[in-house]
Parts: structure tokens; C-alpha cells; sequence
């Protein structure tokens, strides 16, 4: 699989990200969806991909965090493109465990348990929602942060055994916000209240002036741990 991801990749290098997306979702139709967090990347994605297929399938995941301005870009994307994007929950018994035995802020006591927040809220909803697929579709880009510098327009994720298409690794932040705007697409209001990235309330703040994008997410870490483990190769 390694060989082919790279051949897909000398393919797909001069290629649009129109045309990556199309690639994929004709080749795998039935068996790739997109991956919202509902950033402006992956609603510029959302968009493309219904321009292609209308029945592709797009889910998000709800962390039972999240600001209400996301749940209103839920509704307010749906509306737009006529669509149900699918909704995957963490599971109820595991969510209460871990905040009875480690406090419902657990997040900001360390690394550790902030990661193990994001597994219980995040991943391992994710791992249901790939169920099924073969490939998954992500609004990374290289310049938004230092763990993303490396990655590629095709991945192979091992930790899920599957395909990950990457179709805007190369856009930087002005080619986003003028696609968004050209097309009129919905956006999380909070991203005019310098949030440029938007993940669980608790762990997102405003940046200021000069900051990096992702300085406001999971904020009093690190750079180089600024991932929650959806997006490890």
C-alpha cells in the first residue's frame, strides 16, 4: 500500500484539489467520507465534495464540549446543502467514567490526560465512524502547525489501517478564507473572533496578533503535542 500511496502521489502532485477529491471518490465510492471538524478547511472540502457526489458521506463528531456556535454551523451547513451530515457521539458509560474517577477539566492536569479526553471523546467515536471505509478525507494543511509540516496529499494511516487524502496540504490560509467567501460557504462565526482554529470550548481560545493559528487550541500545552490523536501517522 506504501508503493501505491506513492505513485498517488507523483500522480496527484500538479493536480487540483477538486480533482484529487474526485479521483478518490470515484475510486472509492461507497468506502471514503469526509471528516469534518467543521473548520473553514473542511467546510471548503464539504463543498467540493457534494459538487462531486451528493451522497458522499460526511460526519463530525460531537464531543459533548463543543461551542454553540459549532452546533449552529451544523444546522446552518445542512441547510445549505440540503444534507444530514452525520453525527457520531462519544459513548455515554466511558464519558462518565473518566470524569467520576479523573474531574470533569481533567484536560488541564496533563498531556496525559488530555489525551486521554480526546481518546474517549474523540477517537474512539472516530473508529465507529470509519466503519466500513477505506479511505478518509481531511482539511490538513501543511502551514498550520509544526506537527504538520511533513504530511502528505495521500497518508497512509496505520493506527487505522486506512487511506488518508489530504486535498488542500498546500492552501495556505488567504487561499481559504477567499474560497469560503467566493463561494459562500458557512463558517463557524467564531472565526471573526480571531478563532481561526475551533475545537472543544474548554481547550479553545482567541489567539492574538502575530500568534500561530493552532496557538489557541489545547492552549497551555506545547507546540510539538498539539494533536489529539486523530491525526498520528
Amino acid at each position: 500500500m506504501r508503493e501505491q500511496i506513492s505513485l498517488w502521489n507523483d500522480q496527484l502532485k500538479d493536480k487540483s484539489s477538486k480533482e484529487i477529491l474526485s479521483f478518490f471518490l470515484n475510486e472509492f465510492k461507497g468506502e471514503i467520507a469526509l471528516a469534518s471538524s467543521l473548520g473553514a478547511e473542511d467546510q471548503v472540502l464539504t463543498q467540493m465534495v457534494l459538487s462531486i457526489d451528493k451522497e458522499a458521506k460526511i460526519f463530525t463528531l460531537d464531543t459533548g464540549r463543543l461551542f454553540p456556535e459549532t452546533y449552529d454551523l451544523i444546522h446552518r451547513t445542512n441547510s445549505k446543502y440540503g444534507i444530514k451530515m452525520a453525527v457520531y457521539f462519544p459513548e455515554s458509560a466511558a464519558v462518565e467514567e473518566m470524569v467520576n474517577t479523573e474531574g470533569i477539566n481533567l484536560f488541564f492536569d496533563s498531556v496525559e490526560k488530555r489525551k486521554q479526553c480526546c481518546q474517549v471523546r474523540k477517537i474512539q467515536p472516530l473508529k465507529r465512524a470509519f466503519k466500513g471505509l477505506k479511505v478518509w478525507i481531511c482539511g490538513l494543511r501543511r502551514e498550520q502547525s509544526v506537527t504538520r509540516t511533513d504530511m502528505n496529499i495521500v497518508e497512509w494511516d496505520e493506527g487505522n489501517q486506512m487511506i488518508k487524502v489530504n486535498p488542500l496540504i498546500n492552501w495556505n490560509e488567504d487561499k481559504v478564507w477567499d474560497y469560503v467567501k467566493n463561494q459562500g460557504i458557512p463558517y463557524n462565526t467564531l472565526h471573526d473572533k480571531n478563532y481561526p482554529s475551533i475545537g472543544c470550548q474548554p481547550c479553545t481560545r482567541a489567539i492574538m496578533e502575530g500568534e500561530d493559528v493552532r496557538a489557541g487550541r489545547w492552549y497551555w500545552e506545547s507546540p510539538d503535542t498539539k494533536e489529539c490523536g486523530l491525526h498520528k501517522k
